[in-house]
């Protein structure tokens, strides 16, 4: 199966020749790279993949599997790369630790890219959506408290799963490739960290202030306007910086 490029993005993405022979001919002239202010690269697993600690070699050692049922689509963080015939993409892993990162075979993919970026400031607490480097929108929002603070680092949505609006939870749960550092476990999970809305017994918590057990928590219409004006398919993959 070869990889396939999306054209739904109107950004312009650099043509250059690709690393090496095997990239090229695999993604052409498009200069598949890690995420800028302007523009993102996410992928999209089509069937069960390998996941490599560095770009494979002589000796190919797997550290894990993604199945599309794991992650709709992740952000790929470097540039692309040939080794031993084959053309490679680095993507952030939605796994424990923060940070981690893997090698995925370029050919078992599907490749779009975003204008789309999420920053959130945890000492303003604020939340501010960019396209294409410009600032559309920014929110205020509720981040950790101090003993269960929100992880700083480059993360990405994992997956973008419509709630109840008078739930905890509120109206969407944005889960993000980011785990709390302080809870290994929380309520009977991994302890990821979400972007989601407010409702019930999280309405007492205003916005503007740090309560969280380390999620970041908006307005149901804020995170109902962010979801739509991005799209609900279209947030996985999104990077989300937070800092």
């Amino acid at each position: 199966m070869g990889v396939v490029l999306a054209s739904a993005s109107i950004l312009p993405v650099r043509a250059v020749a690709a690393a090496g022979p095997a990239c090229s001919a695999v993604l052409g002239t498009t200069a598949v790279s890690g995420p800028t202010h302007a523009v993102a690269w996410r992928v999209a697993i089509e069937a069960s993949t390998a996941v490599f600690s560095s770009v494979p070699g002589r000796s190919m050692h797997i550290t894990g599997w993604l199945a599309p049922t794991d992650a709709a689509w992740l952000m790929v963080i470097a540039r692309a790369r040939a080794a031993h015939g084959r053309c490679w993409v680095e993507v952030r892993l939605p796994w424990r630790p923060n940070g981690s990162i893997g090698w995925i075979n370029a050919d078992r993919v599907v490749l779009e890219r975003t204008p789309w970026r999420i920053v959130v400031s945890t000492a303003r607490r604020t939340l501010t959506l960019f396209r294409a480097g410009k600032a559309v929108r920014t929110v205020s929002v509720v981040v950790g408290k101090p003993a269960t603070p929100t992880p700083d680092g480059l993360f990405a949505v994992w997956w973008a799963v419509p709630w109840h609006p008078d739930d905890f939870l509120g109206s969407w749960v944005l889960d993000l490739t980011a785990h709390s550092n302080a809870l290994q476990q929380f309520d009977g999970g991994d302890g990821t960290v979400a972007i989601h809305g407010r409702g019930g017994a999280s309405l007492q918590d205003p916005l503007s202030t740090a309560n969280s057990h380390g999620c970041i928590r908006l307005s149901n219409d804020t995170i109902d306007w962010l979801v739509h004006t991005i799209g609900p398919s279209r947030l996985p993959g999104t990077p989300v910086q937070i800092s």
